[in-house]
């Protein structure tokens, strides 16, 4: 029987609840292009630092004793300050190199075809009890592709699901869910790292000039993240919403017919769907085997690298502080590069060293959006910094945290949920941490904490609710994806399927976050938690 949002939403509470989310979608859809939505913070940035330098408003640094006084963005030395400084500002834009160098060498490897192999090698191999848990965390190790993630699974888990026996339209959402509610979580090292880690390393800098979190500093946690959420979701999906009577055999039958139209996949005899779609070639195997043996040869190389006495290790010695690690984003895209090269050249989907160049051209351009987003972003930071805004807002918040006594875990706890609740409205993760890094990481630094510790809050919040809010625009595209199956499908259908993930997934990662804080594990190599 297909299932409605009218059918779905019978009950008062429900009807209550979708009213409310329509409402949201309202305003969400009122608020203004990230773009203009920077501008419009430029502007009152500008404002409130010339009332507060009027009311000559002031706070001593904890971290120095200096006194930071807010300065005037309207006056003339505000006005010299902002033009003399806008290229600069931009050119130096932490985010902005790093981000570019990343997408250089993963756009070799997902234009070749690399990355998408991977992902159809790691669905297709596992037996079939373990399939939506190769799914989840398929989707997440699909992170490395940013966005382009959405694209490439969706699709790809109703593939996966269908050539197994099962619904179609359980694999395309078990996969928009783990792509969106896991969006920070990955076993890779992901371009959403760099991003993060320079907007963190930029705000730290506030209190310490010194201070550099790099694109691994949370990768322990984040690593583990993927596969604990991974084996969470499978549960929820295989024990209670595959169990739906939406998923009944009869509701099968509608399903399988429109996967076969959508994605080609019966057999000779309609019957048997092949799995050439999931597995690999002969050709494809050869291929991703060679760059296998690439990716080992370049870890080999980076270890040693990385050895006692190497050249390439930091001052006296210092590992944290060696060129790899410092200069990570650099090491990330040539590794991926290498791989894409290879499995292109042995495929043919990158035939001559001549194609590699367009390839990274290619990914560059699908960077455009941000790239224009950056510069606006920049002149905020810049301005923010140079008003002392931040620090006044940063050590009387810190004041306030320690007049109240809450412990550190607990703030953590709340910036969480917060972030989870601001996301259902900004759903650009580094346009949100782009506003409130400047304010939270200082924060947290007056009172004791790390950045990192802070980083890590943000991106639980930042990812849990990723999957319900229409404000995503891939939430409107697996909708549109479980409309083709369904034709009566709305909202409520997809809602009444993550929802139960997201709060599932919620737990999860707090409860694993919390565990991680008090056993004190590190965050990533040699950064502490706490």
């Amino acid at each position: 029987m297909t299932t409605t949002s009218d059918d779905t939403n019978a009950s008062t509470p429900l009807n209550r609840f979708y009213r409310a989310l329509s409402a949201i979608e309202r305003a969400g859809n009122r608020l203004p292009h990230p773009f203009w939505l920077f501008v419009i913070l430029i502007a009152v940035l500008a404002v409130a630092s010339a009332v507060l330098a009027s009311m000559n408003v002031e706070v001593t640094l904890p971290s120095s004793g200096k006194t930071a006084a807010v300065k005037n963005l309207l006056s003339v030395e505000g006005a010299q300050y902002a033009i003399k400084n806008a290229l600069d500002n931009y050119a130096t834009f932490p985010p902005l190199a790093m981000v570019v160098v990343v997408l250089l060498g993963v756009s070799v490897a997902e234009r070749s075809g690399l990355l998408t192999a991977l992902l159809r090698c790691t669905v297709g191999r596992l037996p079939n009890r373990l399939l939506t848990f190769a799914l989840a965390f398929s989707s997440m190790t699909a992170h490395i592709m940013s966005d382009s993630a959405y694209l490439v699974m969706i699709p790809l888990g109703a593939l996966a699901f269908r050539a197994a026996g099962r619904s179609p339209v359980l694999g395309l959402m078990v996969a928009y869910a783990s792509t969106a509610v896991g969006f920070n979580a990955s076993p890779l090292v992901t371009p959403q790292d760099a991003i993060r880690s320079s907007l963190s390393t930029a705000a730290a800098q506030i209190v310490d000039p010194d201070y550099v979190m790099t694109p691994v500093a949370t990768w322990f946690f984040t690593a583990t993240s993927s596969v604990v959420l991974s084996i969470a979701i499978a549960l929820v999906v295989d024990r209670l919403l595959a169990r739906r009577p939406d998923f009944s055999s009869t509701q099968l039958d509608a399903d399988f017919a429109v996967a076969d139209t959508l994605f080609n996949t019966t057999g000779p005899d309609d019957s048997v769907p092949p799995m050439g779609e999931i597995k690999l070639s002969t050709t494809e195997r050869r291929a991703t085997l060679a760059s296998g043996i690439v990716f080992a040869l370049c870890v080999a190389v980076i270890i040693l690298m990385l050895l006692p006495g190497s050249p390439f290790r930091g001052e006296n010695g210092g590992l944290l502080d060696s060129y790899v690690v410092e200069h990570i984003a650099i090491f990330i895209s040539i590794v991926f590069a290498l791989m894409g090269i290879t499995y292109g050249r042995i495929t043919g989907t990158i035939p001559h060293l001549g194609d590699v160049p367009p390839a990274m051209a290619e990914g560059i351009r699908s960077l455009a959006p941000v790239l224009v987003l950056f510069f606006v972003v920049a002149q905020f930071l810049s301005f923010f910094t140079w008003t002392n805004i931040g620090s006044v807002i940063s050590v009387n918040g810190a004041d306030l945290l320690r007049s109240l006594q809450a412990p550190h875990l607990v703030i953590l706890l709340t910036i969480t949920l917060a972030i989870c609740i601001l996301n259902m409205l900004i759903t650009s993760g580094s346009a949100m941490w782009s506003i409130l890094a400047p304010v939270v990481v200082p924060l947290v630094m007056y009172v004791g904490m790390t950045p990192e510790a802070a980083t890590v809050a943000f991106m639980i919040g930042d990812s849990v609710t990723n999957c319900l809010t229409p404000l995503n625009g891939y939430f409107v595209l697996a909708l549109g994806f479980v409309q083709q199956f369904r034709k009566g499908a709305g909202i409520g259908t997809q809602l009444s399927f993550t929802i139960p993930i997201a709060g599932v997934v919620l737990l999860v990662w707090v409860g694993l976050f919390v565990l991680w804080y008090v056993l004190g594990i590190p965050l990533g190599p040699g950064v502490p938690v706490r």
